[in-house]
């Protein structure tokens, strides 16, 4: 996806949208937390990278707390709202304008790299997952989370079935409601699968890939709903289910 300089009124939607606290924001970065604390050794040089920084609140909780962040957005209005957010707290964000599809990420240089909700964007999003693995340091860990095609509802767009539909229609109803402004940033190209995805991380090196189903603790789980479907799952019949329905796709892989 290409960069645009010019204001998106697609942004000026999201930024409406997600009126995020800075207590909300602890919360996230309480669950990135613990999942570092669980996968790799947390240190004075642990280096995190955030691609589809969005608000920009990430980076600034991560700097906050003393562990090193640096993003990769692709909308310099959304940068500008990171570092109004950050001179609010004190701090200055670490992010970079560009898209994983062409931007050079460099090698073996991050502990953990989380993108979520950002690869149903990118339209060659096997090269960016290649990039994302060059990246990673030996045995650093790989945060994703995306669509779901066969979910009953989008987190994308307020559509019943809305993933269900061919790429064509998708993008017709979304020109249609929104204008054509939002394939120019906010489209979705991707409706993943969770046995797609897999296949993919294995093909890009990853040494472990693990499900939603596999690496959550159900303990965790951010609703009732939530964690009853993580307990259900432990059985196969229900795991194929709950895959091919469940409202996002979400891995952690291993380098």
């Amino acid at each position: 996806m290409e960069i645009h300089h010019e204001q998106i009124p697609e942004i000026s939607r999201y930024l409406q949208q997600h009126k995020i606290t800075p207590e909300d924001q602890e919360r996230r970065f309480a669950y990135y937390r613990r999942l570092m604390e669980r996968f790799i050794t947390v240190g004075p040089d642990t280096t995190v990278l955030e691609i589809g920084t969005g608000t920009g609140w990430l980076p600034i909780m991560f700097k906050r707390k003393g562990i090193r962040c640096r993003g990769l957005e692709i909308s310099p209005q959304l940068i500008e709202n990171a570092r109004k957010l950050g001179a609010e707290c004190g701090i200055d964000p670490e992010i970079d304008l560009g898209n994983i599809e062409d931007t050079d990420i460099g090698e073996s240089r991050y502990d953990m790299i989380i993108a979520s909700s950002v690869f149903e964007h990118v339209q060659f999003w096997e090269e960016g997952i290649a990039r994302v693995y060059r990246a990673l340091r030996p045995g650093g860990m790989f945060v994703f989370s995306s669509t779901n095609k066969f979910s009953f509802l989008s987190g994308e767009y307020n559509f019943p079935l809305y993933g269900w539909l061919p790429d064509k229609w998708r993008y017709r109803l979304r020109i249609a409601r929104q204008g054509p402004a939002v394939m120019k940033l906010g489209i979705d190209f991707n409706q993943f699968r969770y046995g797609q995805l897999r296949k993919a991380f294995r093909r890009a090196g990853f040494t472990e890939v693990m499900d939603v189903f596999e690496y959550h603790n159900p303990a965790e789980a951010s609703s009732p709903l939530k964690k009853i479907v993580l307990h259900a799952a432990r059985f196969k019949p229900l795991k194929l289910l709950f895959t091919t329905f469940y409202f996002s796709t979400e891995f952690v892989c291993i380098k």
